[in-house]
């Protein structure tokens, strides 16, 4: 295995540890905007600093004891006292750095963090982005893309959300569980936001992060359906992981190998899905949960019910209408009623909000070239390619795009 250089071993301490690191630098102070400067200095260190003196063995703890160090080091300024601007050496024997492994104490702090960001007192139309951003580690403008806003106002509301967190004075602490239902729905969206980061071909860290944070927060509330509902949504998902790539491509869902699936996660999130459904309070998480259900049942009928996703779309449009929910009931209803009946249904959705959205030109161009309109299939597939943004979805778009160019020669 090729070793990781200091770069992107900083980059890979990132994507695994940011919230956890920034969770515990604003825990006592409250102030969220000076720990994320404080670990951006310390980041800035590592890069600085690694490639001379070799990784840290422990490089989460490196970066905590730099982020404290700059911090204190900013207090000092600000009181007029001379400082020194040193970074810390490796880790030696008689002050050894804290182990940053998963402990109850590091996953209190994540937990109450996310908490704070849904505290009452912020914007509930900022809650999950400020969560994504400060526990989950994404950029104001990758939000501002899944939010559909400009990245500099995203940027401005995320400030002031910060600011108001330090100015109320918002306690760190996990609530009671009577304060829960106020809070988990932005909670458990940002934890999904952070899963479909990099669920298809990102390293898995945020994904893996998520799913163990999800599981958390339905021990948390033994009695939210929808905590249980997004457990067993992401579990449906991921048992599916060594399956929906091959050889870089995108592999759909019905074209997978059941074989692949992990069949004990399968049962687990069923399971979880049943209970959750035991509660009588169906929400958008238990109905995208039951989808991946349908999908998950080929393992034992050897089919897709298309005419079952079909109608769990429509509920789930019903409850919580999204373009990704409409364009997939599309899709759904083109398998199960034919390419025609799926290209109404595409007709029916907003032109312009599907303008930009690659998964609806791939379903169109699916649904021409099956009907035999492989001129118009052609153009919609190179829409589709030009719109991709991850690698195996663009190579299936192209292996799809050469072989409908082959059947037209």
């Amino acid at each position: 295995m090729i070793p990781r250089s200091p770069e992107a071993r900083a980059e890979d301490v990132a994507r695994a540890a940011y919230g956890k690191l920034i969770a515990m630098l604003a825990s006592r102070s409250g102030d969220i905007a000076s720990a994320e400067d404080a670990l951006s200095d310390a980041f800035v260190a590592a890069l600085r600093t690694w490639p001379e003196r070799g990784i840290p063995d422990k490089p989460e703890a490196w970066l905590l004891t730099v982020a404290k160090n700059r911090r204190t080091d900013q207090a000092r300024k600000e009181a007029r006292l001379v400082i020194t601007d040193e970074v810390p050496d490796m880790p030696d024997t008689k002050h050894p750095h804290p182990d940053l492994a998963e402990t109850e104490e590091t996953l209190d702090e994540r937990l109450k963090l996310l908490f704070v960001c849904a505290h009452p007192a912020i914007d509930a139309a900022i809650r999950t982005p400020l969560m994504l951003q400060t526990v989950l580690g994404l950029e104001a403008e990758q939000i501002a893309q899944a939010f559909l806003v400009s990245p500099s106002a995203m940027a401005q509301r995320l400030v002031r959300a910060k600011k108001k967190i330090k100015s109320a004075g918002i306690p760190f602490v996990i609530p009671e569980p009577d304060a829960f239902p106020e809070r988990m729905g932005a909670v458990l969206e940002a934890v999904y936001g952070a899963y479909a980061v990099d669920w298809l071909e990102g390293a898995g860290d945020l994904s893996h992060e998520a799913f163990f944070l999800s599981t958390i927060l339905t021990q948390l509330a033994p009695d939210n359906p929808e905590a249980m509902g997004l457990t067993a949504l992401i579990g449906f998902i991921e048992s599916r992981r060594i399956a929906r790539v091959r050889r870089g491509v995108l592999v759909p869902v019905p074209e997978q190998d059941t074989d692949l699936w992990d069949k004990s996660l399968i049962d687990q999130s069923a399971k979880l899905l049943t209970d959750a459904a035991q509660h009588g309070k169906t929400g958008r998480f238990q109905l995208e949960a039951a989808i991946q259900a349908v999908h998950a049942a080929r393992t034992v009928t050897l089919k897709t019910d298309w005419r079952a996703l079909s109608q769990l779309y429509a509920g789930l449009l019903h409850i919580y209408p999204t373009i990704g929910a409409a364009v997939s009931r599309a899709a759904a209803v083109a398998e199960d009623a034919g390419p025609g009946e799926g290209l109404a249904m595409l007709a029916k959705i907003d032109a312009e909000a599907l303008d930009t959205y690659q998964p609806a030109y791939a379903v169109r161009a699916d649904c021409l070239a099956k009907l035999g309109r492989t001129a118009e299939a052609a153009e919609a597939y190179a829409k589709a390619i030009s719109l991709c943004t991850d690698l195996p979805s663009r190579r299936w778009l192209e292996k799809k795009s050469t072989g409908l160019r082959k059947k037209m020669s």
